[in-house]
């Protein structure tokens, strides 16, 4: 029994990992790219995608480090939400935005519907049986769901890119599914029918009715497997309409800042920013690529963002923090830089907020 049970935890911290995207080293002896083929970039070197100046990739021996000396706070079976499921009005003349779970949103502005990141799977893992699974139902019901328009994917990895749930969605709905560079393979190879517009950053989709979404970079990278490291581009959202800047960031580290400068400096403040605020534990490791509560918070500051909620945290345990660590950290963040609390929530599964 010993054994069987180690083995067994072996498996599910191997789709932990795989959720955060595999290690991906092995791939330096292959020498095709099986998502995309374009010319190269200054962040694109024929074969794989990165951000000049800044190294995010881990290998199997910090892996194998965090692994060994892992102080991992348990998490409870159930951390349910106190906010009801909700269920959307068909469509909003202003703008609504309510937490799925995790880092799924539902965005409801000037009257289009706007999934990020859907993720409606038990786990976020490549298999069924391990990883990391869900402690709280979705903050609505698929089947709540109202008619959806478009559908923005910052990247590829598990926690973000539900395969299957997304060929659900386009089964139900046919929206307009925005992803970066490569991703339109992925997304295919669930339903090969499914429309796939792809950007790089820099470039954008206009989705009509003074509706647009601009790529820009994150601090943080892709893969859907152990041969794959950043094959696929990554980004966050500018979303531009009638109602205001909503800047909405899936995964990223905080680096330098420069890359949240530029944001502000290409489309000013924005009335709106969705932040991550999980999954940052331990630092030495996640630093590069998963911001803490205080980066977050810092984050805001540069952008100077009117409101900012956080997201990435309490539905799926992916890192070491304990469930309510991120909640905890950010409103001591708050208090440390003199901002109110009302400023920049940590979201709960259908909690709504309105502006």
């Amino acid at each position: 029994m010993r054994m069987k049970r180690r083995s067994l935890l072996t498996v599910a911290s191997a789709a932990t990992v795989m959720t955060l995207g595999g290690v991906g080293y092995a791939a330096h002896r292959r020498n095709a790219n099986p998502y995309y083929s374009g010319p190269v970039s200054d962040h694109f070197d024929g074969k794989r995608f990165f951000l000049p100046g800044v190294n995010t990739d881990r290998g199997l021996k910090d892996v194998a480090r965090w692994q060994a000396k892992r102080r991992r706070t348990a998490w409870p079976r159930s951390f349910p939400s106190p906010f009801p499921a909700d269920r959307p009005p068909e469509r909003v003349a202003g703008l609504r935005v309510v937490l799925i779970g995790h880092a799924s949103y539902l965005v409801q502005v000037a009257g289009r519907n706007i999934l990020i990141d859907p993720v409606f799977a038990k786990r976020a893992s490549p298999v069924r049986f391990a990883g990391p699974k869900r402690v709280n139902p979705p903050g609505i019901a698929f089947g709540d769901l109202p008619p959806i328009d478009a559908v923005l994917i910052t990247h590829n990895h598990y926690d973000h890119l539900d395969g299957p749930g997304l060929a659900r969605i386009w089964q139900a709905h046919q929206p307009l599914v925005v992803a970066p560079l490569g991703n339109d393979v992925i997304l295919r190879g669930y339903d090969d029918t499914m429309h796939v517009e792809t950007r790089d950053w820099g470039e954008s989709v206009d989705l009509g009715d003074g509706l647009s979404v601009h790529l820009t970079p994150a601090n943080h990278w892709s893969a859907r497997g152990l041969n794959d490291r950043r094959m696929a581009l990554w980004c966050a959202f500018a979303i531009l309409s009638p109602q205001g800047f909503h800047y909405h960031v899936g995964d990223t580290g905080l680096g330098d800042g420069a890359i949240f400068r530029d944001v502000r400096s290409r489309f000013g403040a924005p009335r709106l920013a969705t932040l991550p605020i999980g999954a940052y534990e331990p630092r030495w490791f996640m630093q590069p690529q998963h911001v803490d509560p205080a980066e977050a918070v810092e984050i805001a500051g540069i952008l100077g963002a009117q409101q900012a909620l956080g997201h990435h945290w309490g539905t799926f345990q992916l890192t070491d923090e304990g469930v309510e660590r991120p909640a905890e950290d950010l409103a001591a963040a708050l208090a440390a830089a003199g901002v109110t609390p009302e400023r920049f929530l940590a979201l709960r599964p259908g909690q709504v907020w309105e502006g």
